[in-house]
């Protein structure tokens, strides 16, 4: 039997990738991802570069601009990039590092103890993905230069990235070091929107962050953002010489009290692994000496923040240092409640690791000669002789804090607290136990106010939270009893980014809410016990309305995150106005905001049909059940908005401006903003 041409599969039928074209045929294998947090993470390997040379102790200063052209350009004060020629490439080595994967002074070599980068992969990634790429090299007295586009070594003919381009290889000298000028490193690069989804940016709170972070792990550099776009963003400078001690500081939650100081950690060990020599050929139980550095504190709270590093590069799910930190905090912490009289009671379980974590803010931070991640983006640490160097270290110095005369009652307050932390766990289980969804025949007790619906399942059952009886009653015509749940609220909920736990589980409303779903609240909710498949903000299309669909936002953010990250709570679009044309073939149009109105108004009168006079909804029990069921309860018809939470850090920034306790932050944020106000639209 003879294969045609469409089935045969030969050796022609293979394709080598060869140098950075594997990057730019498939970038998120080298980036993480093609959105935005890929651009950021273009922005990071060059940083992490310069951060790197910071840490062996060659770099004071790295100082990053913003373009108004669209490039990001990074300086520091290092050693540069070698610009020597590479024996074995013949290839000087700035262009070696640059066009080539795997390719740099981190593979073991004497170029750096410990950095970020590892694999030689991030800036000739970098270049691969740029328009653009320049680097001025200063070095040995002279200052070197040398371009590419998207890799490809050459000289433009002018400034930016639309300027004519010719091949040319080889790094040039422009001119002499000038007396007293620094020796370093700066890069500028055009990041190729192509290779990135519509819309994606570089995000400048990312920027922020990520100089903010690495300022606080290398206390002894100096990072400075700069704004060249002409735009709002001011200089900012991050230096701190604290270092992870301000770090916690800056994390831990505003307005809590903490319970301890700040308790530092460091320390050196050694763990075994195999490894592969200069050669490439693998051996056993090679040793390496990890360093680690760990500060921690407990405050008043129950939230708990946590973040992971190595080497200075964020590891976003942590890995093997964060494992060893639990186990040996776990550990010491269970020991000494164990050995202190009058903690726990006869017959009452230990303590366990949320309870050891609530309320604690830490920072975890390990410098490994070669560490081992799960993906070039580093979110997540694999080196498995990090856990018990870390565990070791950190059983010891909390032990000791136990211990010590001078700490031995802050240390006690910390094990009462973890001690009671239990105690409320348990307690919210089984009250969540209790809430539980129960069929009818069970006979669960529930609040009188709820109108629940028939199905027992969560796959097609909707809870809508309403605002004000009135609405309730045509919903509750409106309905679809078997899958549709509606629960009433009165008012204004209590705002819980101001308000204590205690406060927050008393108000009648959350109690009500809490109690309808059942699945607890804080860090006891458990989503796969949830009595709902979705949770539906139905409020007045007006400020009050959007006042409380905030107030119910915020607080699902703070105490029932969960439905949220799993992208089950929803807001409800109810229209504002209903147009309806005279005649016998009548048409009823509703629309959502006043310009789309104007619009429709214009469209149809443009038609030649008449219309009865524009209605306007006041609010949602303005409307009967049909209108109701049409445009807000309907899944086939109805518009709803999907509550998210992609950026949580930014998120919980904005909760803590617009509806925390300080006032004065939020006073200022909204004279700044009142420019963006419609004031047209006010009274409308």
């Amino acid at each position: 039997m003879t294969a045609s041409a469409e089935t045969r599969y030969g050796a022609d039928d293979l394709t080598h990738l060869e140098g950075l074209e594997a990057v730019r045929k498939r970038p998120g294998m080298y980036i993480g991802s093609t959105d935005s947090r890929g651009i950021n993470h273009l922005f990071a390997e060059v940083v992490d570069n310069s951060t790197d040379e910071g840490v062996a102790g060659y770099a004071s200063r790295v100082a990053v601009t913003l373009h108004a052209d669209g490039s990001v350009q990074v300086d520091d004060d290092g050693r540069g990039i070698p610009t020597g020629v590479h024996a074995k490439s013949g290839l000087s080595g700035v262009e070696l590092v640059l066009t080539r994967l795997h390719a740099g002074g981190k593979f073991g070599g004497s170029g750096y103890k410990t950095s970020g980068g590892l694999h030689g992969v991030g800036a000739s990634a970098v270049n691969a993905l740029s328009h653009r790429f320049d680097v001025t090299v200063k070095q040995d007295g002279k200052v070197h230069e040398m371009s590419f586009a998207h890799g490809v070594p050459g000289v433009f003919d002018g400034p930016g990235a639309k300027a004519k381009f010719t091949r040319q290889s080889g790094l040039n000298v422009v001119r002499k070091l000038k007396r007293g000028e620094a020796t370093g490193t700066s890069i500028r690069y055009w990041y190729d929107s192509r290779y990135f989804e519509t819309g994606a940016a570089l995000d400048v709170d990312g920027v922020r962050s990520k100089l903010r972070n690495t300022a606080f792990l290398v206390p002894g550099v100096t990072y400075v953002l700069r704004d060249a776009t002409g735009g709002s963003l001011e200089d900012e400078t991050f230096h701190y010489p604290n270092g992870l001690a301000d770090m916690v500081e800056f994390l831990s939650p505003s307005g809590e009290k903490p319970v301890s100081g700040t308790l530092i950690v460091r320390g050196e060990g050694t763990y075994k692994e195999n490894a592969a020599d200069e050669n490439g050929v693998m051996k056993s139980n090679v040793e390496r000496r990890a360093e680690v550095e760990v500060a921690f504190r407990w405050g008043t709270g129950y939230e708990r923040t946590v973040e992971c590093f190595t080497n200075t590069i964020r590891n976003v799910h942590g890995g093997t240092h964060r494992k060893g930190f639990d186990r040996a905090a776990l550990k010491s912490l269970q020991e000494a409640i164990s050995r202190t009289r009058g903690l726990l009671k006869p017959k009452e379980d230990p303590p366990v690791l949320d309870d050891v974590l609530e309320g604690m803010t830490a920072v975890i931070h390990v410098r490994v000669p070669e560490p081992q991640f799960t993906s070039q983006t580093k979110d997540e640490l694999s080196t498995a002789g990090i856990t018990k160097v870390i565990g070791g270290i950190v059983e010891k110095h909390i032990k000791a804090w136990v211990d010590d005369r001078r700490t031995k009652t802050e240390a006690k307050t910390v094990l009462q607290k973890i001690v009671d932390a239990g105690r409320v766990r348990l307690a919210h289980k089984q009250q969540k136990d209790a809430a539980r969804r129960k069929t009818a025949l069970e006979g669960a007790a529930m609040p009188p106010k709820l109108v629940d619906c028939r199905t027992t399942g969560v796959s097609r059952s909707e809870l809508f939270l309403v605002e004000g009886d009135s609405a309730l009653g045509s919903a509750r015509m409106a309905r679809v009893s078997e899958y549709q749940a509606l629960l009433p609220l009165r008012g204004k909920i209590l705002n819980v980014q101001k308000a204590s736990l205690g406060d927050t589980l008393k108000n009648a409303e959350i109690a009500s809410i809490v109690q309808v779903l059942g699945s607890g609240s804080g860090r006891t909710f458990d989503l796969s016990t949830m009595r709902y498949g979705r949770v539906i903000l139905m409020a007045d299309a007006d400020v009050d309305g959007s006042h409380i669909r905030t107030l119910l936002i915020t607080l699902f953010a703070k105490y029932m995150r969960p439905v949220i990250e799993d992208g089950r709570l929803y807001a409800a679009m109810p229209p504002l106005h209903k147009l309806v044309t005279k005649g016998r073939n009548s048409e009823t149009h509703f629309t959502f905001t006043q310009r789309e109105m104007e619009a429709k108004f214009a469209e149809l009168e443009a038609a030649g049909k008449k219309l009865d006079p524009v209605s306007r909804f006041k609010g949602l029990g303005e409307m009967d059940a049909d209108e109701l069921w049409e445009t807000t309860m309907n899944p086939a018809t109805r518009s709803v908005r999907r509550i998210t939470l992609e950026d949580v850090e930014a998120a919980e920034a904005a909760l803590d401006l617009l509806m925390g306790e300080k006032v004065e932050p939020r006073r200022k944020w909204l004279v700044e903003s009142s420019d963006r106000v419609d004031r047209e639209a006010i009274d409308i």
